[in-house]
């Protein structure tokens, strides 16, 4: 089943998420395989906090999808994943996605001014 191109605020959601540094190196830690909080955070060198946010930044654009599991020692721990997701930027997409925004910031959510 081919996914449906991502609409003109989901591209920008997705577009602001992977405009950062650090959440690019997490996506590619993450592209490699699922990996849980403390982990991630000792493997890429930031502290969870920070993590936490960029994570959150993240699955609120589709990119990745956190689930949580119970360890064998009864902890419970939060596992993310990349999602099947397929993005391709042409002009043509880009026009389309324009098309189909409703604000100028997703994010906040704030009309679009004409």
């Amino acid at each position: 089943m081919v996914a449906a191109p991502p609409t003109g605020d989901q591209l920008v959601m997705m577009l602001a998420a992977l405009a950062n540094p650090l959440r690019l190196r997490i996506m590619a830690k993450l592209a490699v395989r699922r990996d849980y909080v403390s982990s991630l955070a000792r493997e890429i060198g930031v502290s969870r906090p920070l993590l936490r946010m960029h994570l959150q930044r993240l699955e609120e654009a589709g990119l990745i999808v956190g689930t949580l599991e119970l360890s064998d020692d009864g902890k419970a721990m939060k596992y993310f994943e990349v999602t099947d997701f397929d993005l391709h930027l042409s002009a043509s997409a880009l026009t389309e996605a324009a098309k189909s925004l409703t604000s100028s910031d997703p994010a906040k959510g704030s009309p679009r001014k004409e």
